[in-house]
């Protein structure tokens, strides 16, 4: 894994070791950002189930003003803060180490993107966009990574989805605020 662009661009990140991290591929990233590219400038994201940390990272890169990392697992946490320091980002970063919905519960600035990857398969994905919808700005952009088997909800939590982007066996969903 690469960072694809911006003042990080060709570092290279550090992949986990054990089974069950499925880290978001550098095609798939790149999808993501050249969509996000007009509004990523000094924006405040947030890198859901972070995993190795790879979307925030690209976020920084970018020009994000400020990424937050939230990841439970312990071995993947400190694959984000290896990755961190190998790409010499000491700076606009926070990692909390809860799983998702006590994070959410507990973090108080919004974000202007949200990007979350939870497990594949997971019953209900509905819940994490739940439990993520009241941290966005009105003009917010939220997107769910996602098996594409699993459809994402066209409406959930005073939220529309407004887009839809499929990659092999993966699907980026995006979603705002019901106008």
């Amino acid at each position: 894994m690469r960072i694809i662009s911006g003042t990080l661009k060709g570092r290279r990140l550090e992949t986990p070791d054990w089974p069950g991290l499925r880290p978001t591929s550098d095609r798939l990233r790149e999808t993501l950002f050249n969509v996000l590219a007009p509004r990523i400038q000094g924006a405040r994201f947030l890198d859901a189930y972070a995993g190795t940390g790879a979307v925030g990272i690209e976020a920084l890169s970018r020009g994000a003003a400020h990424v937050t990392f939230v990841e439970h697992d312990r071995r993947a946490q400190r694959l984000i803060e290896d990755n961190l320091a190998r790409c010499g980002a000491s700076d606009r970063h926070a990692i909390i180490r809860a799983g998702f919905a006590a994070a959410a519960a507990s973090l108080s600035e919004p974000f202007q993107l949200l990007f979350l990857d939870p497990p594949y398969g997971a019953a209900d994905f509905s819940q994490s966009l739940e439990a993520a919808a009241p941290l966005m700005t009105d003009d917010a952009v939220m997107i769910i990574e996602h098996a594409r088997r699993d459809r994402a909800p066209e409406h959930v939590a005073g939220l529309t989805r407004t887009r839809e982007l499929l990659s092999g066996d993966s699907a980026l969903s995006f979603f705002a605020k019901h106008e």
